[in-house]
């Protein structure tokens, strides 16, 4: 009779065991569905810039840097963003035109 019952332990309890830890394992990662889906993209907007606004393009990395400096020297908040033609120089749209201006030397 003992003979059975430690059968019995070892088949039923090595399969009791392995519920209890994938039971664990469920619990401690989970399903992910808490987790943030990945972003969508906005249909108006088919650049992607979200607030920003194109202000300038460049063929250099180099022309991008110096326009920059020039926007950040008076005061404009700019940022370069990379294209397959080129560089982008980038702002906000409350100082585009304050942007266009000093650009253009005025």
């Amino acid at each position: 009779m003992a003979d059975q019952a430690t059968r019995f332990f070892a088949l039923f309890g090595g399969l009791i065991m392995m519920g209890v830890m994938a039971l664990a394992l469920r619990w401690t990662f989970g399903t992910g569905k808490d987790q943030p889906g990945p972003r969508i993209p906005d249909p108006d907007d088919p650049t992607g810039d979200g607030l920003l606004e194109e202000v300038s393009r460049v063929p250099t990395e180099a022309a991008a840097q110096v326009l920059r400096g020039r926007l950040v020297a008076a005061g404009i908040r700019a940022t370069v963003g990379r294209t397959p033609d080129g560089y982008r120089l980038l702002v906000f749209p409350q100082d585009l035109v304050d942007a266009k201006l000093v650009l253009s030397g005025r």
